[in-house]
Parts: C-alpha cells; sequence; structure tokens
C-alpha cells in the first residue's frame, strides 16, 4: 500500500475500500462517482445549464478511474508520475472552458458550470485515490457552493452600491433624458458603453455602470426595484441587470 494516512472513512468501510486490484473496491469507487456526479449534474440541469447530468457524471466516472489506474500503475510497477490523472485535469480544463460562452448582452454565461466542472474532476481523482472522506466533505461544500450559495450572491448582490445594466432605448435621442432621470433618482453613472451587437436593428442598446450615492436610495431601494422604475419609462424598450 502507498497510503500513509488512514482515510476515517475507509478505516469503517475496511481496507478492501482502499485496494485497487479488489473488485469491490473499483466497482464501489465507479458507483460512488457517477452518484456524486449525477446528484450535481442534476442540480445544474435544473437550471438549464449547458454542462448537465452526463456531463458531470462522465467527469466524475473519468477521473475516478484515471487515478485509479495511476495508483495501480504505481503500486503494479513501482514508477508512475501520475500523468493520466495531470492529462484528464487538463483536459477538464479545456472542457470546462467551452461552457463559457459570452452573450450579445455583454454578460459572461456559464462560468459557474465551469468552475463546477472542473472541481468535480479533483473530487473524481480524490475518489480513485480512496480519500473517502476528503472526497465527501469537498463534495458537499462544492454542492452547496452550486445551490445554496448563489441566493446568498444574489442578496448580497441586490444590497450593493454598484452595479451593470442592459438597456435598450427606442432611439439614441432618448440616452440623455436617461441620464438626467439616472441622476435624478439619485444614481450616479460611472460608464457607458454602445453595444455593436444591435447595430441596425432600430435600437439604441448601451452597457450601464451604476453606483448609488443616494443615501436614501442605499437605505430603501434594492437593484430589482430600481430597474423596475426604469422599466416605466415610454422610452425604455428593456432593461435589466447584468449578472
Amino acid at each position: 500500500m502507498i497510503y500513509t494516512v488512514v482515510d476515517p472513512i475507509a478505516k469503517l468501510l475496511g481496507e478492501w475500500s482502499q485496494d485497487n486490484e479488489n473488485i469491490y473496491s473499483i466497482l464501489f469507487k465507479i458507483v460512488l462517482a457517477i452518484l456524486l456526479g449525477a446528484i450535481i449534474g442534476c442540480e445544474r440541469s435544473s437550471k438549464r445549464h449547458a454542462a448537465g447530468l452526463r456531463t458531470f457524471i462522465l467527469t466524475s466516472l473519468a477521473t475516478t478511474i484515471v487515478m485509479m489506474l495511476d495508483i495501480f500503475i504505481l503500486e503494479k510497477y513501482g514508477f508512475g508520475l501520475y500523468l493520466l490523472s495531470a492529462g484528464a485535469v487538463i483536459g477538464i480544463a479545456i472542457l470546462s472552458s467551452n461552457t463559457t460562452l459570452y452573450t450579445s448582452r455583454s454578460q459572461i454565461k456559464g462560468l459557474t458550470t465551469s468552475v463546477g466542472l472542473w472541481a468535480s474532476g479533483i473530487i473524481g481523482l480524490t475518489l480513485g485515490a480512496g480519500f473517502y472522506t476528503i472526497t465527501i466533505i469537498s463534495y458537499v461544500a462544492l454542492l452547496l457552493s452550486l445551490s445554496l450559495f448563489p441566493k446568498i450572491e444574489i442578496y448580497l448582490k441586490n444590497r450593493s452600491n454598484h452595479f451593470e445594466i442592459h438597456l435598450e432605448l427606442k432611439n439614441a435621442k432618448y440616452l440623455h433624458d436617461f441620464v438626467t432621470t439616472i441622476r435624478e433618482l439619485g444614481l450616479r453613472i460611472d460608464d457607458i458603453e454602445s453595444n455593436p451587437a444591435y447595430n441596425n436593428s432600430g435600437l439604441s442598446v448601451y452597457s450601464v455602470s451604476v453606483s448609488i450615492f443616494s443615501k436614501e436610495l442605499k437605505k430603501y431601494k434594492t437593484h430589482s426595484e430600481i430597474i423596475t422604475a426604469l422599466k416605466s419609462l415610454e422610452y425604455v424598450s428593456h432593461i435589466e441587470e447584468m449578472q
């Protein structure tokens, strides 16, 4: 055995759980990898993300298998550099980068799923190595980060003094009116960029960075309420906060 640290869960399960030549250990790790990948995949699929159930299962399964294979080669032949595991991590990083998209509204989509996919692969490596306790703790942390923390993140973002909006005006001549209204509400425009993706669409589209400087506005209004108020302007075709 190459293990120098006794994993608490592995100790509870018995020696067989860390023996890479034991068929029951191999099957147990494979089933657990599929189960853990499926749970995260379901969470991502429920939110209609590009990388869903099958992607997370395959990522978790692949990294678990390559880690078991790397350890087997090291134990059997006395040498090895964990090249398969390193290659798997690089492959997942490349795959994850392809799930990140830049929309026409200058928003980045899929970044959390991309990092989650990479993290799922790393957890698969710890499972393949037989570090069950680290795997479970890391997995729970990842699942909470993907499912629970977004609600906290949204709350904090909605209460921050700075936010960005995607603005569509019916005509460019209304930009001055919009800026004037923004200032009257107690907001400061930090930056305005015209979005060229909407050229020849008949709309004037902008990405606007806004700061709240009015004490009353900071105290009583959220971003959602501010944007709802701005939607009522007759010359605004569409407006939303950029995530």
